[in-house]
């Protein structure tokens, strides 16, 4: 009789914490966020937020960049400007209705000069994800995410970051292991 009492317990204490509105993994709330000048992140992202079930947000300049804005050679285009000054927030549509109701948020971009275009920190500073379990990825053409990394940590200690990762042409399969690593 003490068995069948010490087994109903657990039953209602495991029933009680799910009624109750504990999170299980399985009640997380997912988004992928992604900057994508050219397509390349923004292809990752699909594919990323299709693994994780995650909802897909793209991060929007109020005004698009033009091939011109983009030419890195050129020491006077927009994102060259932009990526010099430390302090430069671009303008993004604020869209996103339900930013904090997220318990992991994926963001996504280009690697521009050795980081994250600023236009990241606009994002993060206008949805704020302090407490939130916040995952980095990247494409480039040559570079590593090392920078983005840290510049995250020390500019945003409030977040729960986890690593993040380069994810230049990954397929479903390496996008599957990596969400299932991070849960």
């Amino acid at each position: 009789m003490k068995k069948i009492l010490i087994i109903l317990t657990a039953i209602c204490a495991i029933a009680c914490l799910n009624a109750c509105g504990q999170n299980t993994k399985k009640d997380m709330r997912t988004l992928v966020a992604y900057f994508s000048a050219t397509g390349t992140t923004e292809a990752v992202a699909k594919d990323l937020a299709e693994v994780a079930g995650a909802t897909l947000y793209e991060i929007k300049p109020e005004v698009k960049y033009t091939a011109a804005d983009l030419d890195w050679r050129d020491k006077q285009s927009r994102s060259t400007l932009e990526m010099k000054d430390k302090n430069s927030r671009p303008a993004i549509v604020k869209d996103l209705k339900d930013a904090d109701s997220y318990d992991v948020i994926y963001i996504g971009f280009p690697v521009w000069w050795y980081t994250a275009p600023t236009i990241i920190n606009t994002f993060i500073e206008t949805y704020g994800f302090a407490g939130k379990t916040v995952i980095f990825f990247a494409t480039s053409g040559g570079s590593d995410v090392t920078g983005a990394d840290k510049q995250f940590h020390a500019q945003y200690s409030d977040i729960n970051w986890k690593p993040g990762k380069l994810l230049n042409n990954a397929s479903k399969k390496i996008l599957q292991d990596w969400v299932a690593s991070n849960q």
